[in-house]
């Protein structure tokens, strides 16, 4: 069975060794046939501690690292990009 594969943003690398990837995914209601917006947070493994917050990424399933931890990162998409760097 081949492993999933995610892209998502980087919010938060506070913890050692882990990042927090969100995952956005566009859906059509079922009754009203808009298309919305469904996210959700995974905490992915980052050996090296080299992402950082801001950056798109893809993560793909793993065995059970810790409780939370089930996703391993595979590449950055993208360079190194913050909120404070688009004000200028």
């Amino acid at each position: 069975m081949p492993k999933r594969v995610l892209t998502g943003t980087v919010v938060s690398d506070k913890t050692d060794k882990t990042v927090v990837v969100l995952v956005e995914r566009r859906v059509k209601h079922p009754l009203y046939s808009k298309i919305i917006r469904r996210s959700k947070k995974y905490h992915a493994h980052d050996e090296g501690n080299v992402f950082k917050e801001g950056q798109t990424v893809r993560i793909e399933e793993c065995a059970p690292i810790s409780k939370l931890k089930t996703w391993r990162v595979i590449e950055a998409l993208d360079t190194h990009r913050t909120p404070e760097a688009h004000t200028a």
